[in-house]
């Protein structure tokens, strides 16, 4: 990312840079620890699952990327959330952010009932899209089994978190999130291994303690809605109209697509590396869950860049929204490199901590350097996707993951494979993948179309 633009972009801004960086902060800073709690958890999940060998970290790692393929439909409502009531707040129209939120929600958790379906009824289907063995194959389709019966309360405390959270209260989730996750990390203990007079079940243990740990957090979200302690509350007002609905299916149906597109564009990419075996294919879900912990830095200032757009553009400030973009985009890129540079240094005792398996190993390693080198560039597609996503223009952050994701990064890899080449040649691809959607969201928040939105 060249530093002459940013210098371009602020010096066209009036507004006085001292202000807009703490509150940038102030919103990041819960997102990020949050999340690094939640990436915790995760490895923690990994390590405990790692265990029970190289196939069973394939079986999840294949059970959670259908299970958010599933999620897509979620998180475009999420979307839609964020901008409108990011949007209502900024205008102090706090009764229609209350409302988006209660139709959001009621809608978020009719969808995830529905797609409670496939995943229950076609586990054994969905799992053998890969070319795993046949264990590896069955602990993935328990997972997906279990997991799915979960759906509403994904839904529910995504939606509800969106909303809180693009209200200016991202403090709340931390604790609601540090709760669920304390809970999961006990519970994937006893369910798994047995223990604490728990039965042992392996990796559906696994599915089955993360969804209860989420139930949970569900219940606590809906608890403290209903009684008025977020700083949205819930409200009796009839919630649902066709204007506000046509609203959050605008808004959020490009970035249904967008995530639908981009857990596609994974599951192309985890087809591809697992023609090489299991070993790659746990050496991805891996090193995947080791950078997570740069990763969660580039959503929370992603989280911070949309409200801050979503409501400076509310309170008719554009050049405070585009200065918030570029302030959270510079944060970004300084917390993810040095992250990163932290991991990759650090690569290989991690990668054997994870797993007691040579090869896993060495592929961990060499997929950790190639993505860790790429953390200025998901600085950029987390940041600025989610400050165009918070003024409402969601469409040009899914034409970027369609570009990057499905056509570069998918179309490299399967030429490499067809070449016969390594499967470090199978990670690199991603390279290029990165290249292309960081270019594209700058030249697209560079250029301001975004502040012109209308609702």
């Amino acid at each position: 990312m060249p530093s002459s633009n940013l210098g371009e972009s602020e010096t066209e801004m009036g507004e006085p840079r001292t202000e807009q960086a703490p509150g940038i902060l102030r919103l990041a800073w819960p997102a990020v620890v949050g999340n690094l709690l939640f990436s915790t958890v995760a490895m923690v999940d990994i390590k405990i699952v790692g265990s029970l060998g190289a196939g069973a970290v394939a079986a999840v790692t294949t059970g959670n990327r259908i299970f958010f393929v599933f999620q897509a439909v979620i998180m475009a409502m999420s979307a839609g959330t964020t901008a409108l009531v990011a949007r209502a707040w900024g205008a102090n129209d706090r009764d229609e952010a209350e409302r988006v939120t209660k139709l959001s929600v009621l809608g978020g958790a009719a969808m995830g009932l529905l797609l409670s379906v496939p995943g229950v009824l076609f586990s054994d289907s969905l799992a053998s899209l890969f070319r795993l063995e046949a264990d590896t194959i069955s602990q993935a389709s328990d997972f997906i089994f279990y997991l799915s019966f979960f759906n509403v309360s994904f839904a529910i405390s995504m939606i509800l978190g969106t909303a809180i959270r693009a209200a200016g209260d991202t403090l709340t989730p931390l604790w609601l999130g540090a709760v669920t996750n304390v809970v999961n990390v006990i519970l994937v203990y006893a369910l798994v291994y047995g223990r604490l007079g728990a039965p042992q079940l392996g990796v559906k243990g696994a599915a089955i303690a993360t969804g209860v740990a989420f139930t949970l957090g569900a219940i606590l979200s809906i608890l403290f809605w209903l009684r008025g302690w977020f700083r949205i509350s819930y409200t009796r007002a009839r919630s649902f109209s066709s204007r506000r609905l046509r609203k959050l299916i605008r808004i959020g149906t490009p970035s249904g697509l967008e995530q639908g597109a981009v857990q596609l564009g994974f599951l192309l990419f985890l087809w591809i590396v697992s023609f090489y075996g299991t070993a790659p294919y746990a050496a991805y879900g891996i090193g995947v869950q080791i950078l997570s912990f740069s990763f969660v830095v580039g959503f929370g200032f992603s989280i911070a860049a949309s409200t801050h757009v979503g409501q400076r553009l509310g309170a008719q400030d554009p050049d405070g929204a585009a200065h918030s973009g570029w302030r959270a985009l510079t944060l970004s890129v300084g917390c993810m490199v040095v992250l990163g540079a932290l991991i990759i240094l650090f690569a290989e005792p991690i990668a054997r901590f994870m797993i007691d398996d040579v090869e896993v190993i060495r592929l961990t390693v060499v997929f950790i350097y190639i993505l860790g080198a790429m953390q200025p560039l998901m600085a950029i597609e987390f940041t600025l996707g989610g400050a165009l996503r918070g003024a409402g223009d969601t469409r040009f952050p899914l034409m970027t993951t369609i570009t990057g994701l499905v056509i570069v990064r998918g179309s490299v890899a399967a030429i490499f494979l067809w070449l016969d080449y390594s499967v470090e040649w199978i990670f690199a691809a991603l390279i290029v993948d990165y290249i292309v959607k960081a270019s594209m969201l700058l030249i697209r928040f560079r250029g301001g179309k975004w502040k012109k939105i209308e609702f």
